[in-house]
């Protein structure tokens, strides 16, 4: 499925909105620092004058629901990101299917309501787990951004290819991939964006906005959070790979100044499908 040629370059930035707390033993005695984190975004998308898409953790619905109430007072979309922030391989089918209601339950109590989105975490729906996506179709879902169309470390769906496609039902919007002659990195988002030389991010959103493409990109609490304490990630391994998650945070602001002034615009993913998506395709 191609989009309708873009009339104006588009950014689909969104925020995975998590508690790395949530994940580590003992978490609850760490700084509390979603909500202080969340507010720093909310600042910026006003100034920016843009409304994006929030997904989100239901232990955070359930934590800081007058969080989730003035996120959307805003005019943001909220839209889901699993219950407990467990990537799909670790679920079985009934297990998936009550993360799931348990997220959007958490949510509408929160005081979230038009929930049609959905996020794996870590990415982690691949060809391996599709089975999901009948399971979000049956939860009310109409679209996922779930799927990392490359070879990753973590998790990836190489075959399935940067072009949102239908599958059992659901939208899925895959993440926007940066081509090089041997690694393919998500680069609009995450620690792909405080990593990567940016130069190559900048080449990577031109060569986007040049073919007419939206730029889809994700960024977490933590990305911006520069004094959070040196907690391990529970899921990645690597010790290396650990020291890049706190990597260039204090760059983040100088980062993202410098792609808004290539014009991206941004929207919440709900309202870039109804309006940039051939409606005879959905």
């Amino acid at each position: 499925m191609m989009s309708k040629d873009l009339k104006q370059p588009i950014y689909l930035f969104s925020i995975d909105l998590e508690d790395i707390r949530d994940m580590v033993p003992n978490g609850h005695l760490l700084e509390e620092r979603v909500p202080t984190n969340t507010y720093k975004y909310l600042e910026f998308l006003k100034k920016q004058q843009a409304y994006i898409t929030f997904f989100v953790v239901g232990d955070v619905a359930r934590n800081y629901p007058e969080l989730i109430q003035h996120i959307q007072h805003e005019g943001h979309e909220i839209a889901c990101h699993s219950d407990k922030h467990l990537p799909l391989d670790q679920l079985n089918q009934d297990q998936f299917k009550r993360d799931l209601e348990a997220n959007i339950t958490a949510l509408v109590k929160a005081g979230a309501s038009n929930i049609r989105g959905y996020r794996a975490p870590m990415f982690s729906l691949t060809e391996k787990n599709a089975w999901a996506y009948q399971y979000l179709a049956e939860a009310g879902i109409t679209y996922s951004s779930s799927v990392l169309p490359a070879d990753n470390f973590q998790f990836g769906w190489a075959k399935f290819g940067e072009q949102p496609q239908m599958v059992a039902g659901v939208l899925e919007l895959p993440m926007s991939i940066l081509n090089t002659r041997y690694l393919q990195y998500p680069f609009g988002g995450g620690a792909y964006f405080r990593v990567l030389p940016m130069y190559l991010i900048q080449q990577a959103f031109k060569r986007k906005f040049r073919q007419g493409e939206p730029v889809l990109g994700y960024f977490h609490p933590y990305d911006i959070d520069t004094h959070q304490k040196g907690i391990r990630f529970p899921y990645i391994k690597s010790q290396f790979y650990n020291y890049l998650m706190y990597y260039n945070r204090k760059n983040m602001w100088k980062r993202l100044a410098k792609i808004t002034k290539l014009g991206g615009v941004m929207m919440p993913y709900q309202q870039y499908i109804e309006q940039y998506l051939a409606a005879n395709e959905l």
